[in-house]
């Protein structure tokens, strides 16, 4: 029996040494940007904490806690040589002023494998002032205001928890992305921001954007060439332009898009709803396998849409068809009401016209004067089932 407690508090000490011996190290693992000199402005502080973290062989965060903070333009660079996570709880503000931005961000992280970003915290942007000098409405040629936050080449990761409010362009944009969750993220600008996506995907493959809140000025989402294996799934959108596949086909080479898939997500005051949109005459290229079901719409203008006559302020010809080929595409329970009695609209190109394209249980209604609820289709022979509450195609 002696022999058993004498074994069984060796055992227990043990454990003891160990745990405190891995809490000491998880201590060790964490960089807080407040040890670093972080004041008023937190540009050098969170750079060297980054690049310390960075070079640590062991998993590692970075920490920024409860507070306001000034931020500069930033980038966060890897590749690291563990896993890196970047805590977030304090409120970041950006510069007022674009022109203290050189480029296309405010924050940039980039090259970087195994990444977490978390925490309470805020990106504000501060676009307020930006939004009301910005002529990108009208002039393709505008000068580009910085976005929020910028994903290049990120691998691997999530982003969980965080709010972006208020970018000058762009909140968030991803580009050559792998395996990226968006998790419980929330986008907030008001509807009259300029250009303000929430989260713009090109060019990246096997991206989950789950549970989050968007409301901003433009599209909550916009899709753009060269995504793949794209999954939206319980975001709630709104005000903004709905979720966008596109534009597409207004720049040479774009890659195709492929697997999009849109579910359980609630739409409510916004232009749009759910649309794929590409420019006519001038580029070619291909999006197939989107999917879009059991989505809610609440008071949306264009509630179901393929645009491929897209061509805002007359920026472009409309002499030539679009050169992207659409095909494989659905729109599955989508319910609800409109704001105007198109309720689906599905025009697509006279020399590309569209394939497989499925309506299944469009039950949304409009109460207008201009009623009643009706759809519009051209070149394309949808394959409709279920119950269609407007008419027409």
């Amino acid at each position: 029996m002696g022999l058993k407690v004498v074994s069984s508090a060796i055992i227990s000490l043990s454990l003891f040494l160990l745990l405190a011996s891995t809490a000491k190290a998880q201590s060790k693992g964490v960089f807080d940007v407040t040890k670093y000199g972080a004041d008023k402005d937190i540009t050098e502080a969170l750079t060297n904490a980054w690049k310390d973290a960075c070079a640590s062989t062991n998993p590692s965060k970075v920490l920024i806690p409860s507070g306001t903070y000034s931020l500069r333009k930033l980038t966060l660079a890897g590749p690291c040589k563990a896993a890196i996570e970047l805590q977030v709880d304090g409120m970041l503000k950006a510069p007022v002023d674009p022109n203290q931005f050189s480029g296309g961000h405010w924050v940039n992280f980039e090259h970087v494998d195994k990444f977490t970003l978390s925490g309470s915290g805020t990106f504000d942007g501060q676009g307020k002032a930006a939004w009301s000098k910005s002529t990108c409405q009208k002039d393709k040629d505008c000068d580009s205001l910085p976005m929020n936050l910028r994903f290049d080449f990120i691998t691997n990761a999530l982003v969980r928890d965080i709010t972006t409010r208020d970018s000058k362009n762009f909140h968030v944009n991803v580009l050559g992305c792998k395996n990226l969750t968006f998790q419980h993220f929330t986008v907030s600008a008001p509807g009259e921001s300029v250009n303000t996506d929430g989260i713009h995907v090109g060019r990246s493959t096997g991206i989950y954007i789950i549970d989050s809140k968007i409301g901003t000025g433009d599209d909550c989402i916009s899709v753009g060439d060269g995504t793949e294996e794209l999954h939206i799934t319980g975001v709630t959108c709104g005000p903004g332009h709905g979720i966008s596949v596109g534009s597409l086909g207004k720049y040479p080479n774009e890659e195709p898009v492929s697997g999009i898939f849109v579910k359980n997500c609630t739409i409510s005051d916004t232009t749009n709803g759910v649309r794929i949109k590409s420019w006519p005459a001038l580029y070619g290229g291909v999006a197939s396998n989107m999917h879009f079901e059991d989505i809610v719409m609440n008071n949306v203008q264009n509630p179901v849409i393929i645009d491929q006559v897209y061509c805002p302020w007359n920026q472009c010809s409309l002499k030539a068809p679009s050169k992207v080929k659409i095909s494989g595409v659905s729109f599955k329970n989508i319910r609800g009401t409109s704001a105007t009695p198109v309720v689906v609209q599905i025009a697509c190109s006279s020399g590309f016209p569209c394939e497989k394209v499925e309506l299944a249980d469009i039950k949304v209604a409009y109460s207008g004067p201009d009623g009643p609820a009706k759809s519009q289709c051209s070149n394309v022979k949808p394959i409709i089932s279920g119950i269609m509450s407007a008419p027409g195609c």
